[in-house]
Formats: structure tokens, sequence, C-alpha cells
């Protein structure tokens, strides 16, 4: 257990919340939202609806379970023990994934100061390596420096990011945003359908203050206020931007571009200012990175103090950091890695990000339908059962219709590694029977 000197607060953890979410969520979605056009906004209208739902039942999970395990605890209230672990497992896997993803997003914003970067797979497939392995060894030395390089990284896509959003009209361009409205000619359904997955990945972080738990001061009362004020923060800034950036690049150019948010800068003031920009991009992808890769420490530690997963994960050094699974995670970050390599960032990125929104889904569905037996267990007014179990209910069918827009390859493949989980699951289920008729005898 971290000591209460080096836990995080509440601005802490909303940072965190908020990095985790921004970071790796907007810095490359406009270049694969233009796939779609700006049609999509419809899915970012449904995303934000259904992420405030989910925000707010796990809010309530994070006010009524006192244990440390975020998602993987709230499912245990309902599921069984099998749930906390499937829960961590498939959490564990969709942030292995992801943390590649962001590196990817990193690779493609240094391309325009590295050529070198995308000359070659092998040229883009080492720079990802390198910077999963500078972000985690950057986590060694405990939550209060992930704290404090969040904190300052996080100013890499506010600035960029929130400032489109309020200086970007005076560059906005009604007849670029219709000329980008439909390329695709898809029906009103079929849009929202088509964006769902990428605009669902934008807000995955929203977990990440429960999954942080253990390393938070107050964790009753500062959990649920980091999910409320970094989703609500992060719907408003998502909306205004990627809108305004569609109506300044031309969809053509938007959707071929590894920068998204410096081509725009380029094209509201010049080449410098969109050079700045994209260095800030990579600095928020890196302070992103930092925190999903703290976040998946925490996650596999509290597996490993329930016994879920192998002790090794459990082990911290002076600095509350969980090293020794912070390696294994890099490992598995780094065989991952060597699987994408290909010459088309976006298309890596892509495919990563519908695998990871797929398998997260799961730990989702299964935490938010927890909720009902906490409310129970603390016996809260029929009103605020009800209100919360509608709202819960309508997060977990959000996110189910997450797991459809993913596309038939992401379920497939996701759905794979799933099971094997349950394979590693048997073993445990019968160590611990075998344990119980040991101490029967």
């Amino acid at each position: 257990m971290a000591t209460e000197s080096k836990k995080m607060g509440v601005v802490g953890l909303t940072i965190l919340v908020a990095v985790n979410m921004m970071g790796s969520g907007i810095i490359m979605l406009p270049a694969s939202l233009a796939q779609t056009g700006a049609i999509s906004i419809l899915s970012w209208l449904v995303t934000a609806i259904g992420s405030m739902c989910i925000a707010y039942a796990f809010a309530k999970c994070g006010r009524f379970c006192k244990r440390e395990g975020g998602m993987s605890a709230y499912s245990e209230e309902a599921h069984g023990k099998s749930s906390f672990f499937i829960a961590s497992y498939s959490y564990y896997i969709c942030l292995v994934i992801s943390c590649v993803a962001i590196a990817v997003s990193a690779a493609g914003y240094l391309a325009p100061f590295f050529p070198w970067v995308k000359a070659q797979p092998i040229n883009t497939f080492l720079t990802v390596v390198a910077i999963l392995i500078v972000t985690m060894v950057a986590n060694f030395k405990g939550p209060k420096i992930t704290e404090r390089i969040s904190a300052l990284t996080v100013w890499g896509i506010i600035i960029p990011v929130v400032g489109l959003s309020v200086i970007g009209w005076f560059w906005f361009d009604p007849k670029i945003f219709m000329d980008a409205w439909n390329p695709q000619h898809l029906s009103d359904g079929g849009a929202v359908s088509s964006g769902i997955a990428l605009t669902l990945w934008a807000f995955l972080g929203i977990e990440s203050a429960g999954a942080n738990s253990g390393a938070v001061e107050n964790p009753e009362k500062n959990v649920p206020l980091a999910c409320l004020f970094g989703t609500a923060f992060a719907a408003i800034v998502y909306i205004a931007s990627t809108s305004v950036i569609q109506g300044i690049v031309p969809n053509a150019d938007l959707m071929n571009s590894d920068a998204p948010f410096g081509l725009v800068f380029s094209m509201m003031f010049n080449p410098v200012v969109g050079q700045v920009i994209t260095v800030l991009a990579v600095i928020a992808c890196i302070g992103s990175l930092l925190g999903w890769q703290f976040t998946n420490a925490q996650v596999s530690k509290a597996a490993a103090d329930s016994e879920l997963f192998p002790a090794v994960f459990a082990k911290v050094t002076k600095d509350d950091a969980p090293v020794m699974g912070m390696l294994i995670m890099l490992a598995l970050e780094l065989a991952l890695a060597c699987m994408t390599i290909s010459p088309d960032l976006l298309k890596q990125f892509n495919a990563l990000l519908n695998l990871a929104v797929f398998i997260n889904m799961i730990p989702y569905v299964l935490a938010m339908t927890g909720l009902q037996v906490m409310l129970r267990k603390n016996k809260v007014s029929n009103t605020e059962y009800r209100f919360s179990s509608l709202v819960s209910t309508v997060g977990v069918i959000y996110s189910i219709y997450g797991v459809y827009a993913c596309g038939s390859d992401a379920v497939f493949g996701g759905s794979i590694i799933v099971l094997f989980g349950y394979i590693f699951y048997g073993f445990l289920a019968g160590r611990d029977t075998q344990r119980m008729i040991t101490k029967s005898n």
C-alpha cells in the first residue's frame, strides 16, 4: 500500500483521467473520423450521452465499493471471483493494446520532424519501441512522479485542442464542413455506427480513476468526482474541436494526415505554428502513455494482491512502483508492436483501436452490472436505486452497441483473446480448490 503522503488527490486523479482520455483519444481521431465525414458529429453526441452514463455508474461504484481493483472489484459484487479475474485480464490486455496504439500516434506526430520514422516500416517499429521503453521507465519512481509528469504533459493536448475549440471558429468555413458531411453517403444510423468505435475510444479512461483507487487519497470521495469532471470536460472539448477541424481542413487532406492538429494550425497560422502544435501533441501522447502504463500496473497489482495474477505483479519498490509487473507489461507491448508493423500508421492505429475498444467493453459491462448489488447492500432509497439502475443500464446497452460497432474482425480476434483468459482462470480455480481440500484435511 502506498503511504498517504505519496497518494494522488482529486486534482491529480482528474488530470490523470483527462490525460488518459484526451491524450490517447483525440490526437489521431480527426484523421480517422474523416473517413466517415463531418456527420460523425452524430456519433459524438451519442457517445457523449453514453459515456456520461458510464461515468455516473462508475462514480456510484467508486462511492460504494471500498476495495481496490476498480472495475474488477465492481464486477465481483455481482458475478463472483471469476469475473474479478476476467475483468482484470481483459482490461489488462486492452491497455497493452492501447499503449501500443498511443505510441503509434506519437510516432505519427514525430514523422514531420524526422522523416526517417516513416521511411520504412522497421523505422516506425523502432520508434514505437523507443517510446514504449522511455515512458515505462519514467513510471519506475511511483505514483507521485507520474502525477507530476501528467500535470505537465496534459498541457500538450489542452493547448491545441481547447485552443482550437475556442479560436478555431474564426477560420471555420461552413462550405468545407458541409462538403465533408457524408462522403460515404451513409444513412444516419450507418454513420453513427461507423463512428461509434472511434468516439468510444476517445472516452476510454473513464474507468482509470477507479483502477487507480489504491493510489488515491480518500477514494470514496475523489474517485467519483474525477470520473464525472474528467468525462464532462472531455465531451465538450471533443465535440467542439473535431467539428471545427472538419470546417477548416478539406476532408481529403484530413483523411491522409498523420498529424491532424499540426495540419490545422499550419493552415490557420503558418507551418511554424503547426510544428509547435505537433511538438505539443507528441508531449501529450507521451503523458497519456505514461498514465495508461501506470494504470495498467495498478490493475495487475490489485489482481495479484487478490491472488488472481502471479505474485510478481504485486511486488513494489520503495517508491511504491510495481516495477516487475511493469517490465512484464513492457515485454507484451513490444511483442504486440512486432505484430503491427505496417507502412500505414493510420490503418495500424485504427486496427489497434477497434480491438482495444471491444476487449474493454467486457469489464465495462461486468462492472456496471455489479452496481445494483452495491446499491442494495448499502440500502439506498428506492428513488436512488431506480435512477442509478436506469442510468447504468443505459451505459451497459451503449457498451454493447460499441461492441457491435467495432466490426467483425475486432470481435472475432478479441473473443479469442478473452477466451484464453478462462483457461488461465481454470488453473487458478483448481489451485484454490486444492487449498480448500488441504485445509479440510
